[in-house]
């Protein structure tokens, strides 16, 4: 069965050119040119994976990504003409799985297209993505986080962090490695929203447990720290 993908651009020509290529390479398409149809397709066509441009009439990129995020996962590849850092953060930080700056070649388009589809997909496939800690369940199956007991509501990409960094024990990542590996972005520099995910956790975890804490290792990265030292 061919995987569906939703095209959310407002230039006909790209739009058109995506549709085709994708068509071509055995994806099922369907085009929405403004932002209030995207988010009507995406409820009718339920599609695997979302391109969606940032500038759009109606209702722009970001409205529509956080529409899709208030209940659903599928991932989503934002499509824009800018490529200034600042646009890449707030991608990531509201749940965008990668982003593709304009002009783009059709063959990294297709390249992103399966990588993401793979390393989500892939994540289904595992059996169980339950991870037990003192006082701290993360359960990626329900997307469920429990500190003491509660449920403490987290977004996607917080607990995915979260589960990356418990799922490796006293391993310190450095801040490239986490984005790359998470969010599955290959770009460097501007590493801040790394940080950002990593501060709104430790407001929900600190002093919960004293055997296990996100520790920061100065000048390389973070660690979920174990043991005696947390």
């Amino acid at each position: 069965m061919p995987k569906k993908v939703l095209i959310v651009e407002d230039d006909g020509n790209i739009a058109e050119l995506l549709h085709l290529y994708l068509e071509k390479e055995g994806f099922e398409t369907q085009v929405a040119q403004d932002g209030g149809k995207g988010v009507e397709l995406f409820r009718s066509f339920q599609p695997d994976l979302v391109l969606l441009d940032i500038m759009l009439p109606i209702m722009d990129g970001w409205s529509v990504l956080k529409k899709i995020r208030e209940g659903d996962k599928t991932p989503v590849i934002m499509l824009t003409a800018k490529g200034e850092t600042e646009d890449k953060v707030t991608g990531l930080e509201q749940g965008a799985d990668d982003y593709i700056v304009k002009p783009f070649e059709m063959k990294e388009v297709l390249a992103r297209i399966h990588a993401v589809l793979r390393r989500t997909m892939g994540e289904e496939e595992q059996t169980s993505k339950k991870l037990t800690f003192d006082k701290l369940v993360i359960n990626l199956d329900s997307y469920e986080l429990l500190v003491d007991g509660q449920r403490v509501d987290t977004p996607p990409k917080e607990l995915e962090l979260l589960f990356h960094l418990a799922s490796a024990p006293n391993r310190v990542f450095t801040r490239n490695q986490l984005l790359d590996e998470v969010w599955g972005f290959d770009y460097f520099g501007d590493s801040r929203t790394v940080d950002v995910h990593i501060k709104r956790l430790r407001e929900k975890l600190e002093n919960v447990s004293d055997q296990w804490r996100l520790k920061t290792v100065w000048g390389v990265g973070y660690k979920f720290e174990v043991g005696g030292n947390a």
